[in-house]
């Protein structure tokens, strides 16, 4: 079963539940123990995270439309779905820095495998 926070209607796993691969609660990470988790998971975590939010926007979205409100329980929509928006934005920025990220980390690694390739070409020639 999945709570809500109060403040939002983000869905998020109970505590303890979501772990990553080494069973570190991801909302309990810190930037240095993400880190060392490497950019790959967390582009998977975000794009997760990125996609949990637009399911829960669509919600309020459709929450919106859907029936007669009162001002204040419209008001309310309204500010989540601004808070959603806000959210999805940046982890949508943060996403691209970390694809960026990987890109220079795939593209040094192939320059690292060329450079050993020809070194290993003129030792043995």
């Amino acid at each position: 079963m999945r709570e809500k926070h109060d403040f939002c209607s983000c869905v998020v796993p109970p505590e303890g539940a979501s772990n990553n691969d080494w069973g570190i609660p991801a909302s309990n990470m810190t930037k240095k123990k993400r880190e060392n988790l490497g950019v790959a998971l967390e582009i998977d975590g975000l794009e997760e995270k990125l996609s949990q939010c637009r399911k829960d926007l669509e919600a309020v979205n459709s929450r919106l439309c859907g029936t007669d409100l009162s001002p204040e329980a419209r008001k309310s929509l309204e500010k989540e779905k601004n808070s959603l928006m806000n959210k999805a934005s940046n982890y949508e920025k943060e996403l691209k820095l970390l694809r960026q990220e990987n890109r220079k980390n795939m593209l040094l690694s192939v320059a690292i495998f060329i450079l050993l390739t020809l070194i290993y070409t003129y030792w043995t020639m």
